[in-house]
């Protein structure tokens, strides 16, 4: 029986530890909305974890605050790389408190995909005394950037960030709005959809983008289609598929992907079932192109 659930009902920490004390080898996959984070344990032990552009401790600990989203263990999956030194229980007292002192941060911090700007403290006067990270913030505050882009422009952990915007909030200098929906200009759309049928590289960070959310549409679709006997599977050809697209690859890493998981789905449950998926690949390409035409 697959081990998922809401991270609504129970906080991440809770849910490692229950496999961990079984000392289990596997991956924990959550998502959240477009986001997805990886913890790989082995033996039980927690010994690597991703998050965006976050690996380790500090993905652990950003993935710790997520109030909400869904987790899944992916038993049997090896971690590609060791990036976690700290023990578990050291670990996870540290999430743990993490995700306390969120809850602190949340109040005047929704999320860090806020974009803060600037506003002028009304009936206050004389010299504001900021320390030195302080100032580093402030200097990348355009209103336009969110803050998971600022703490990676500062070199910060996004965690440490929103403590110092929490601070700077508080005292008036700075206000949070919900970052803007910005659809993809034509000329982008037209790009991404020359891209898919011609498997052309990808040297935009938008049409990057589009494709990443391609790659999740079509992974999607694969899970539902071939169930738990497929999980690794996908998840193995999705991630290559990930790094090949950030490689510059373009589109011959979703065309890769979809061969890759196809190929297997005939091995995994015959040509009925591959020829199944197949159908809905082409569904989801064509449901592409109507978006982007």
């Amino acid at each position: 029986m697959t081990f998922q659930g809401s991270l609504r009902e129970l906080h991440l920490p809770d849910v490692i530890q229950l496999v961990a004390v079984s000392g289990k080898t596997g991956a924990f996959q959550l998502v959240k909305g477009r986001e997805e984070g990886l913890i790989y344990l082995e033996a039980g032990r927690i010994v690597h974890a991703t998050l965006g552009d976050l690996s380790g401790e500090e993905a652990v600990y950003a993935l710790a605050t997520w109030g909400e989203g869904s987790f899944r263990f992916l038993p049997g999956e090896v971690p590609p790389e060791r990036t976690v030194t700290k023990n578990n229980t050291n670990l996870l007292m540290e999430a743990a408190r993490r995700m306390d002192e969120w809850r602190v941060l949340n109040k005047k911090i929704p999320s860090l995909d806020h974009v803060p700007r600037f506003q002028v403290p009304e009936g206050k006067q004389g010299q504001i005394n900021l320390n030195t990270q302080e100032w580093l913030v402030l200097s990348k505050i355009d209103g336009k950037t969110g803050i998971s882009e600022i703490a990676r422009r500062v070199n910060l952990p996004a965690f440490e960030v929103a403590k110092l915007l929490y601070g700077l909030v508080t005292m008036g200098l700075i206000t949070l709005e919900e970052p803007a929906l910005e659809p993809a200009g034509p000329s982008g759309e037209n790009a991404a959809m020359s891209a898919v049928e011609n498997g052309v590289a990808v040297d935009s960070d938008d049409l990057r983008k589009e494709l990443h959310g391609l790659l999740r549409k079509l992974r999607e679709e694969a899970q539902i289609a071939m169930g738990e006997v497929g999980w690794s599977v996908i998840l193995r050809a999705y991630r290559r598929a990930k790094s090949d697209l950030e490689s510059g690859r373009g589109t011959e890493a979703v065309q890769t992907m979809c061969q890759e998981i196809l190929s297997q789905a005939a091995h995994l449950e015959g040509p009925e079932s591959q020829r199944h998926l197949a159908e809905r690949f082409r569904d989801v390409l064509a449901e592409w192109n109507a978006k982007v035409s």
